[in-house]
């Protein structure tokens, strides 16, 4: 017998979003359902004021619990401001406001408090009423993108938006008894831990792949490809040893570098010309992306000296300092920001091998040795260009880049398939919330045979190891 199924009954909400819900469940505004209370408290420290650890944005935005182990900042808080924001088992914190509109109302369950830990700034504290609304469901409800939109609607701003108190307020939730609260959290439980397992190992294998590839380039860009050939001592740190008829030399003596055009928003000659251009967020490890590109002012003379073409290397300057990518295709006019380098060959090299031997050195960590960390990292022109790297012979060079071409394809495309796994998971997890906590499917019997297996193990003194989450459409037959 399939223990996931419709209800019987259904009913209309009254709520667009909503739909049908079974016809045994209510929907009420949230305001109905729970007290909320805006927190004030901010990290500071008083010494009028009583020690207090205080959870934060963070704390929740990463979190879908909290718990009194976790790591929270110290601050301090008068004695009205702990007897309102101390926090409580069963409460729900939400994400008040935010500079991402859709990092709005993120929600986290408070399942281990402790006497001094406090609900912080920017955010909203939601106590259920015990006879109507358990906080476990509630953070389930809050999850589903159904309910979410909710929040999105009611957020106020423009370079930062927020939730008003009446917003908060004000939005609908679908309301079953709480038995089937107590059910609906009990199956979204055990499903959750299933696919977070799976996403865990999926993770393992994408991060096994990753080294694989890396060791893969790294033993060809620094040994070559013959596995008997003579080595001699590089004298870089990074390098070690490397064939004996191979130099190593700055990358300056074998590329020409050219930091991008600083942005500018309005023109200043007669001549200049608006056009698009790309910035570092363009470039990522084996990609350029160059759709949807901003545009700056520029002349004629700095479209020539910026420009791009198919074949170029792009190295950022800022951020992630080294991180690089091969432009496949562009179309003409495209120029780069200050935060890239492009990088072209002046002599016997081709950028194909010098973009491998970036991944080598960036796995090596040589990158953030070498850049300033202080405050920003910068890997200038004058870092990168004294760079020094393996330079084999040209045709060694083709070599190499025709063998880690080949010898990366299955891993890469193994990886790729990895990733979508984990794509697909967490999407039938959202899928999956919004079903079952909005009375799409109906998992009152599931739940009851887990807390039958949960009762036997427990007799037998067996673990509460789950297998495998099973494929998405054997809960949704």
């Amino acid at each position: 017998m399939n223990r996931i199924q419709l209800y019987s009954h259904y009913k209309p909400s009254d709520v667009e979003w909503l739909g049908d819900v079974p016809g045994h469940w209510g929907v009420r505004r949230l305001r109905n359902v729970v007290d909320m209370r805006v927190s004030n408290v901010d990290k500071h420290v008083n010494e009028n004021e009583v020690p207090v650890r205080l959870c934060n944005y963070v704390d929740v935005y990463k979190n879908d619990h909290i718990s009194e182990r976790m790591d929270f900042m110290c601050a301090t808080a008068t004695d009205e401001e702990i007897k309102r924001f101390r926090l409580e088992r069963g409460d729900v914190l939400i994400t008040k406001d935010s500079e991402a509109w859709d990092d709005i109302g993120v929600p986290a369950l408070v399942i281990e408090p402790a006497s001094d830990l406090v609900s912080g700034y920017h955010l909203a504290l939601l106590r259920p009423h015990a006879d109507r609304l358990t906080g476990g469901y509630l953070l389930r409800v809050l999850q589903s993108k159904c309910l979410a939109c909710q929040f999105h609607i009611e957020a106020k701003g423009v370079t930062r938006y927020g939730l008003s108190h009446a917003g908060i307020k004000s939005v609908w939730l679908p309301l079953p008894p709480l038995p089937e609260q107590a059910a609906i959290v009990r199956y979204l439980d055990d499903i959750d831990g299933r696919i977070r397992r799976s996403i865990r190992a999926k993770e393992r294998l994408i991060g096994l792949l990753e080294e694989q590839r890396q060791a893969v380039i790294h033993r060809a860009v620094t040994r070559g490809l013959d596995p008997d050939v003579q080595l001699k001592p590089s004298g870089v740190e990074w390098l070690d040893d490397v064939p004996a008829h191979w130099v190593v030399a700055p990358v300056k003596r074998h590329y020409s570098i050219q930091l991008g055009k600083m942005l500018r928003n309005r023109p200043t000659g007669l001549t200049d010309v608006e056009v698009p251009y790309l910035k570092a967020q363009n470039v990522q490890w084996f990609s350029v992306r160059t759709t949807n590109a901003p545009t700056m002012w520029a002349s004629p003379h700095e479209v020539e000296q910026f420009g791009i073409r198919a074949g170029d290397l792009l190295v950022c300057e800022g951020g992630e300092g080294g991180r690089c990518g091969l432009v496949k295709e562009v179309e003409p006019g495209y120029i780069i920001q200050n935060a890239l380098h492009r990088v072209r060959p002046s002599g016997n090299c081709t950028n194909d091998y010098l973009h491998y031997v970036m991944v080598s050195i960036a796995k090596t960590g040589w990158f953030d040795a070498i850049n300033n960390k202080a405050t920003i990292a910068h890997f200038t022109a004058e870092k990168f260009g004294s760079l020094p790297i393996p330079v084999p012979p040209l045709p060694e060079q083709i070599a190499i880049v025709k063998y880690l071409d080949k010898a990366t394809a299955d891993v890469d495309a193994a990886i790729v398939r990895a990733r979508r796994h984990v794509e697909l998971l967490r999407e039938y997890r959202t899928r999956l919330i919004a079903d079952v906590v909005t009375g799409k499917l109906d998992v009152r019997e599931a739940a009851m045979v887990l807390s039958e297996k949960a009762d036997e193990s427990n007799r037998l003194g067996e673990t509460d190891e789950c297998p495998e989450p099973e494929r998405a459409h054997d809960h949704a037959d």
